[in-house]
């Protein structure tokens, strides 16, 4: 099979993939997808890649050892042990059993308990916030709010300075967009100089926070995390754990806005916040793309034969509105379990941030709904742009007129 342009073709229709009218609504692309072609070969600015779009698809590649982190596998086999297998000691690039062995070092401090007790000061920091909001408007919601409860949980939870963060944001956002190669590669290395300077103030000033403790954590044997593991894993949690929940918050209240029966549902019954929370993930998933895998043989999905060397693409978003895994896929439902989507990933690189990503959205959700009753876009929704990402779901902004505090 040719690789193909970014266009696929459903009958006498066209749809962009990752260009264009893809970027204000990609779900009749990956509808079509998911019917005719759902194990597709792209052609992409850096090269060609499978993307698989059906739920059952993407659950099981998550877990199919043939589709490798090693991104070697893309190389004649003669050429591989020239090599490193990933460009960063970083969790999310590896295969077992460098990946077991930092998750497991990673895991004795990100624990669940540590997530579980930040749940206070989520509360507070998103209060503050809230109580900073004016009541008229134009406000860019994005910046003023969905942006700035993660960075500053993720800062804190890390112990990085928050008079830092516009510039942490900067770097984040051009390694996650589609950035020139050169700019990404420039913001990679001013953020991975920068944690390891803020690391090796950690090893004289220690505190409470994760990045302290991720240096002192040792196994039984010794084993610790070396200087170049510390920063990819500082990088990665920095990333991570800001880019998925700007983005949770802000598709989620856009969806709110643009469906006023959910939100009077949700006002009536405040508890649905945590179904609710579910239902953004999928309706209008954060991450619409997991990482690049790659074939480490011949691989078949639907039908479809993925060669050995194949870069492969798994479609979270497409997958999340597949109506083979969920009923009426493209209606907005606060109340539907759907907690089973393909969200956070699935098997061994399943997300640690999950449960702090859900807790900072159903907080900062669910008390702006309760506390700005007449909140409403400053715009027509058509308006609205959003990141040119093949990784993220975002607006770039979203003006709102916040309206008076509740009584």
């Amino acid at each position: 099979m040719a690789p193909t342009t970014g266009l696929t073709t459903t009958g006498t229709e066209r749809h962009d993939l990752f260009s264009g009218a893809f970027w204000t609504d990609p779900h009749p692309a990956y509808t079509a997808l998911r019917e005719e072609e759902p194990v597709r070969r792209l052609a992409l600015p850096d090269g060609t890649a499978w993307l698989i779009s059906r739920y059952a698809d993407v659950r099981e590649a998550f877990v199919d050892p043939r589709l490798s982190k090693d991104w070697r596998y893309t190389l004649p086999a003669d050429q591989r042990d020239a090599h490193p297998a990933a460009p960063t000691p970083m969790m999310i690039l590896m295969d077992p059993p460098d990946h077991t062995r930092l998750r497991k070092l990673v895991s004795r401090s990100f624990t669940v308990r540590r997530m579980a007790e930040l749940q206070p000061r989520v509360e507070e920091i998103t209060q503050e916030l809230l109580d900073a909001l004016p009541a008229e408007g134009p406000v860019d919601l994005m910046r003023s709010y969905a942006f700035m409860v993660p960075v500053l949980v993720i800062c804190e939870l890390l112990g990085v300075p928050a008079q830092d963060r516009d510039q942490f944001s900067a770097w984040s956002s051009v390694m996650v967009d589609d950035s020139p190669a050169e700019e990404k590669f420039a913001a990679m290395g001013s953020l991975s100089g920068y944690l390891a300077e803020l690391i090796d103030r950690k090893r004289t000033e220690p505190d409470d926070a994760l990045l302290s403790s991720l240096l002192a954590v040792s196994e039984a044997d010794g084993d610790r995390l070396s200087p170049e593991e510390l920063v990819a894993m500082a990088t990665l949690l920095l990333i991570a754990g800001h880019e998925t929940t700007v983005n949770l918050i802000g598709n989620g209240v856009l969806a709110l806005l643009t469906h006023p029966e959910q939100r009077a549902r949700l006002e009536q019954d405040p508890t649905l916040i945590t179904s609710a929370v579910e239902e953004f993930l999928r309706f209008e998933s954060p991450v619409s793309n997991a990482p690049m895998r790659f074939a480490a043989e011949d691989v078949t999905y639907s039908g479809v034969t993925i060669p050995a060397g194949a870069t492969v693409m798994l479609g979270l978003a497409a997958a999340n509105r597949d109506p083979a895994w969920v009923a009426d896929p493209e209606r907005l439902d606060i109340t539907r379990d759907a907690s089973s989507g393909v969200f956070f990933g699935h098997g061994i690189h399943f997300c640690l941030g999950a449960q702090l990503a859900r807790t900072e959205g159903r907080v900062a959700i669910g008390r702006l709904v309760a506390q700005r009753p007449d909140l409403r876009l400053a715009v027509d929704p058509s308006e609205l742009t959003y990141r040119e990402s093949t990784l993220v779901r975002g607006l770039t902004r979203m003006p709102v007129v916040p309206g008076a505090p509740r009584a």
